[in-house]
């Protein structure tokens, strides 16, 4: 291989990776900036209220799930801050509490896919994308089909004062 060929491969070399680090991706698409934006409102609107914690249990449309507090605010079945995010922002928001093995909406705007009112009570999908990362403590953007319906999201982790996760925050925009 004559120089001037080596140096041009190691350029397409060099030039390949930087394309690939820069390029979007599921793991670094919270980059998009009106998921960015609603997370960091429905996180700031919920740190008013206080630190989050699990206490006792309530039912939430029908189903049986652990009781989500912000300081002294009970998040099951009020809708407050998930409203005022989507008033800003538009979008959905979601306040999951951890109930077992699974994560149940208790605050929530996204509707139920017959459009008869909010999906509270219902789970995130355990054989979803945005588990896998939350059963990891780690943060989930991308694109997640939620009730049939595909929305570019963000997922992340509620955790209670000594670590643990304890629920999700969730928004999303329609696809």
């Amino acid at each position: 291989m004559n120089r001037k060929s080596f140096i041009v491969s190691i350029l397409a070399a060099g030039c390949f990776i930087a394309t690939s680090m820069l390029m979007p991706s599921v793991g670094n698409a919270q980059a998009d900036p009106k998921v960015q934006k609603s997370m960091a409102a429905l996180k700031a609107g919920t740190a008013k209220l206080g630190p989050p914690k699990v206490e006792g249990m309530e039912a939430v449309s029908g189903k049986n799930a652990a009781a989500l507090y912000f300081g002294t605010t009970k998040i099951n079945n009020n809708f407050d801050v998930v409203d005022a995010v989507v008033k800003e922002n538009g979008g959905t928001a979601t306040l999951f509490v951890k109930t077992g093995d699974e994560y149940v909406r208790v605050s929530t705007n996204v509707p139920k896919p017959d459009g008869s009112g909010r999906a509270t009570g219902t789970i995130l999908d355990p054989k979803g994308k945005a588990i896998v990362a939350i059963n990891k403590g780690e943060a989930f953007y991308g694109e997640v089909t939620i009730l049939d319906v595909p929305y570019i999201t963000g997922y992340d982790p509620i955790k209670d004062a000594s670590g643990k996760v304890i629920g999700i925050y969730y928004v999303g925009y329609k696809k």
